[in-house]
C-alpha cells in the first residue's frame, strides 16, 4: 500500500496519531494554497496576453505611412525602426505563446491536481471518521458494560448483606432466610455476566483501539500525508514548468532583440545625408556676387530705358500718388488674354488638364533641375517596363493568334485579333510617350543649368531692385525647346505663365503679352514695374501658402503693400519687406482687406 512506502519512523500516523483535526485543517489549507497558485498562473497568462496586445497595438500605431516617394529614398534609420516594429511585433507573439502555454501547460495541471487531491482527502478524511466513530461507539458499548456490571456488582452485594442479615436474625423463619439466599445467588449470578460482559467487551474495545491507532487510522494519515507531499511536488514541478516556458521562447526572444540590435547597426548617417541630398537637391548654384552701384556715375542703360519709357503711349507713365489709369488698363489688356483669344483659352485648360496627379506638369518643367530629371527618369524606367509588358502581351496575342488560325477548333481568330490590335495600339501609345519623355531626360541632362535659383536670382538696376526668374524674357524665346513638345506661340508661352498662381505677376516680361501672345500691347519694362510706388496698404484677413511662382505667402494680420489692385482675375499684386529684402506677388483678393491711398 501506498502508506507502507511511507518511512515509519517519521509519518504522521504514528507522530500526529492524536491530530485528526489538524491535520484535517492543514491538508485543507494546502489544496487552497495550490488553488491560489493556480489563479496567480491565470491572472499571469491575462496580463501575458494583455502585454502581447499592447505591444501589436503599439506597433500598429507607429507603423510609418507607406508613400511612394519615401520607399524610393527610405533613410537608414526609417527602414531600422521598421525592423525594430517587425521585431516588436515578434516578440508580442511570443509572449502570447507563453501565455498560450502557462495556460494549457500549467494551469490546468494545477487544476487538475487539485481536483484530485480534493477527491482524495475527502475520501481519506470519510475513513478517518468512519473509523473514529466505529471506535467511539465500541467504547460506548464498554461504557455501558461497564455500567451494567457496576450496578449488577452493587445489587449482589446487598443481596449477601441481606441474607446475612437474614440469617442472623433468629425472628424470621427459615422460609424468608431460604428466600433471601435465593435472591443472593440470583444477585451473584448477574454479577457474574456482567462482569464477563464488561471484561469481554473491554478486549474487544482494546484490540479496536490498538488496530485503530495503530494500523487503520495511520493508513489514513499516512495517505494524507502522500496526498499533502503530492501537492508540494506539484507546486514544485509547476513553478519549474512556469520557468521552461520562458526558456523555450527564451532563444526567439534573444533572436528578435538580436535583430533589434541589428537593425540600429544598420544605421548610417552618411547614407541618410545622401539621400537628403538626392531628395532635395535643385541643381541650381548660389548666388554670385552682388555689384556695387556707383549712384555718381550715370548709367547708359538706365538713359536708354528712361527714352525708351518716354517713346511709349504713356502706359508706363508713374505719378507720385501710383500707377496711373493707363498702367492699369495696360493690365487689363495683358489679362484680357483668357477673353480676347480663344486659341490660349484653350491652351490653359490643356495646361490644367496636362498636370499629373500628384499636381506637377507631365514634363515637371515645375520642379528644380536635379528633381526634374529624376522624375524624368522614374518615368522612362516606368515607361520601359510598361512597354515591355505590353510587348510580351502582344507577342503572346500573335501566338494564339496562330495556333486559333492552325485549327479553328480551338477559338475564333477574330477575337484574338481585335485584342491584337487593341495590344498593338497601346504598345504604339507608350512608345510614343517613351520616345517623349526619353527626349526630354536627354534635354534636362544637356541643359546647362542657370546660376542662380529663382529665390536669389535678383539684381540691381539703376538703384532700384528687379526680380527675374529662370522663365523670363531673356530664356522667353527657347522657353518652346526645353518643354520637348511642340505647340504653337500662344499655348508654349502660357504653359508656363497662364495665371497669377503660376508665375503670371513675377514678371511682366514672362506674360503672354509681352511681345508674344499679343499683338496689340507694349512689352513693359522691368526695372520700371519693380520701381512701382505703392497705391496703399492691405492687411492678410486669412493666412495665404503660395503653392507656385508668382504668388508669395502671408500670414493672418500681416500688413502689405498693394502695387497693383485687382483687375478683375481675382488677384492682388502686393509688396513687403522680410529678411531676403522686397519680395512681390500675387496674392487672393478675398483673402486680404485693401485700404488705398487717396
Amino acid at each position: 500500500m501506498a502508506a507502507q512506502e511511507i518511512d515509519n519512523s517519521t509519518t504522521w500516523g504514528k507522530e500526529l496519531w492524536d491530530q485528526f483535526d489538524n491535520i484535517a485543517t492543514h491538508t485543507q489549507k494546502g489544496i487552497d494554497f495550490i488553488e491560489r497558485f493556480g489563479g496567480f498562473i491565470r491572472d499571469r497568462s491575462a496580463i501575458e496576453v494583455e502585454y502581447a496586445l499592447k505591444l501589436r497595438r503599439l506597433v500598429k500605431n507607429y507603423q510609418p505611412k507607406k508613400s511612394k516617394e519615401d520607399e524610393e529614398n527610405e533613410f537608414s534609420s526609417l527602414i531600422a525602426f521598421k525592423n525594430v516594429l517587425k521585431e516588436v511585433a515578434d516578440l508580442a507573439g511570443q509572449r502570447e505563446v507563453v501565455a498560450e502555454n502557462l495556460q494549457n501547460q500549467v494551469l490546468q495541471g494545477i487544476l487538475l491536481l487539485a481536483k484530485n487531491l480534493r477527491e482524495e482527502r475527502k475520501k481519506a478524511l470519510n475513513q478517518g471518521a468512519s473509523l473514529t466513530q466505529s471506535l467511539h461507539t465500541q467504547i460506548g458499548t464498554l461504557d455501558r458494560a461497564k455500567r451494567s456490571y457496576e450496578k449488577a456488582f452493587r445489587e449482589a452485594e446487598k443481596a449477601i448483606e441481606s441474607y446475612h442479615k437474614a440469617d442472623a436474625d433468629f425472628h424470621l423463619s427459615r422460609a424468608d432466610v431460604e428466600k433471601q439466599r435465593v435472591n443472593m445467588n440470583i444477585r451473584n449470578s448477574q454479577s457474574e455476566d456482567a462482569k464477563s460482559e464488561y471484561a469481554n467487551q473491554l478486549q474487544i474495545t482494546n484490540k479496536q483501539q490498538q488496530q485503530h491507532y495503530q494500523i487503520a487510522l495511520p493508513e489514513v494519515f499516512n495517505r494524507l500525508q502522500e496526498l499533502d507531499e503530492k501537492r508540494t511536488r506539484g507546486m514544485k514541478e509547476f513553478i519549474k514548468r512556469s520557468a521552461d516556458v520562458e526558456y523555450e521562447v527564451s532563444p526567439i526572444i534573444a533572436h528578435c532583440l538580436e535583430g533589434i540590435v541589428k537593425a540600429a547597426d544598420s544605421i548610417n548617417e552618411k547614407d541618410d545625408s545622401m539621400i537628403v541630398i538626392e531628395k532635395y537637391q535643385s541643381g541650381f548654384q548660389p548666388p554670385g556676387d552682388i555689384p556695387f552701384e556707383d549712384l555718381s556715375k550715370p548709367d547708359p542703360d538706365a538713359a536708354n530705358n528712361s527714352q525708351t519709357h518716354n517713346s511709349s503711349t504713356g502706359l508706363n507713365h508713374m505719378t507720385g500718388k501710383g500707377t496711373t489709369k493707363d498702367k492699369l488698363k495696360k493690365r487689363v489688356g495683358i489679362f484680357g488674354i483668357f477673353t480676347g483669344n480663344k486659341k490660349i483659352l484653350e491652351a490653359c485648360i490643356n495646361v490644367k488638364n496636362n498636370l499629373s496627379t500628384d499636381g506637377l506638369k507631365e514634363d515637371f518643367s515645375d520642379l528644380p533641375p536635379t528633381q526634374r530629371r529624376k522624375k524624368l527618369t522614374a518615368k522612362v524606367q516606368e515607361l520601359q517596363q510598361k512597354v515591355a509588358q505590353e510587348q510580351a502581351a502582344s507577342d503572346g496575342l500573335m501566338k494564339m493568334k496562330g495556333v486559333y488560325e492552325a485549327n479553328s477548333m480551338l477559338g475564333d481568330p477574330r477575337t484574338v485579333e481585335e485584342q491584337l490590335n487593341e495590344s498593338v495600339n497601346r504598345l504604339d501609345r507608350l512608345r510614343h510617350e517613351l520616345l517623349r519623355y526619353q527626349k526630354l531626360l536627354e534635354q534636362a541632362n544637356n541643359q546647362s543649368f542657370i546660376q542662380h535659383s529663382p529665390q536669389s536670382n535678383r539684381v540691381i538696376q539703376n538703384g532700384q531692385r528687379s526680380s527675374r526668374h529662370s522663365n523670363g524674357s531673356s530664356n522667353h524665346e527657347n522657353s518652346h525647346e526645353d518643354n520637348g513638345e511642340d505647340h504653337p506661340d500662344d499655348a508654349g508661352s502660357l504653359s508656363s505663365s497662364a495665371s497669377p498662381e503660376s508665375g503670371l505677376g513675377t514678371s511682366h516680361t514672362s506674360l503672354p503679352g509681352s511681345g508674344q501672345g499679343s499683338t496689340n500691347e507694349q512689352p513693359m519694362n522691368e526695372e520700371f514695374y519693380e520701381a512701382d510706388t505703392p497705391l496703399g496698404t492691405c492687411r492678410a484677413l486669412y493666412p495665404f501658402d503660395a503653392t507656385s511662382e508668382g504668388s508669395i505667402p502671408m500670414s493672418e494680420g500681416e500688413e502689405l503693400q498693394v502695387i497693383e489692385v485687382d483687375q478683375g482675375d481675382g488677384w492682388t499684386r502686393v509688396r513687403r519687406f522680410s529678411s531676403k529684402g522686397w519680395e512681390e506677388g500675387f496674392v487672393p483678393t478675398s483673402y486680404i482687406e485693401c485700404t488705398l491711398y487717396a
